[in-house]
């Protein structure tokens, strides 16, 4: 067997064994692993007013961290993970997306979140978009706090067409 599919074999193992059997997380992780997500949907809110520092606060600053969201791309790390959403931060998207039919899956120091989007963002002009996707989010427990390692969205054709910086393309 190659490394690479070693490595993607063993973390596949990893991953099912962690999430084999999530009633065997507390009702109080399932809980702190839903207010981590809340804090994601506020931060992401005022990301659309410019301020882009809340993330700072809830995501995981490690190297293994990964970002796939509505604009498309890749990143991996904190430090490309960082960079894309202060760049999202300067289009000053306004409006606001909640998210809907929130499924959460706790086990051991791992939880997952998915869930639809919606909203709606504004154009340069002003213009109303709206905003439906699917989105998943990864959490890990680090030092007693959920944060937040990954999060992967459909794509959005109005961002699509944005430059971001920190993007795999």
């Amino acid at each position: 067997m190659h490394t690479k599919q070693l490595i993607l074999s063993t973390a596949l193992s990893l991953m099912v064994g962690c999430f084999a059997n999530p009633t065997s997380a507390s009702a109080d992780d399932a809980k702190a692993v839903e207010q981590a997500a809340a804090k994601f949907y506020a931060s992401l809110n005022l990301l659309f007013t410019g301020d882009a520092s809340p993330m700072q606060e809830i995501w995981s600053h490690a190297d293994d961290v990964t970002y796939m969201g509505p604009a498309g791309g890749f990143q991996v790390g904190w430090q490309e993970v960082r960079a894309n959403w202060e760049a999202q931060a300067a289009l000053k998207l306004g409006g606001k997306v909640e998210p809907y039919d929130v499924r959460v899956i706790v086990g051991g120091d791992l939880a997952f979140v998915q869930c639809y989007e919606q909203g709606n963002n504004l154009d340069a002009e002003g213009k109303d978009l709206k905003v439906s996707i699917r989105a998943t989010n990864l959490f890990r427990l680090e030092n007693g706090e959920w944060k937040m390692i990954g999060h992967h969205t459909d794509l959005l054709p109005f961002l699509e067409k944005q430059s971001l910086t920190g993007s795999d393309e």
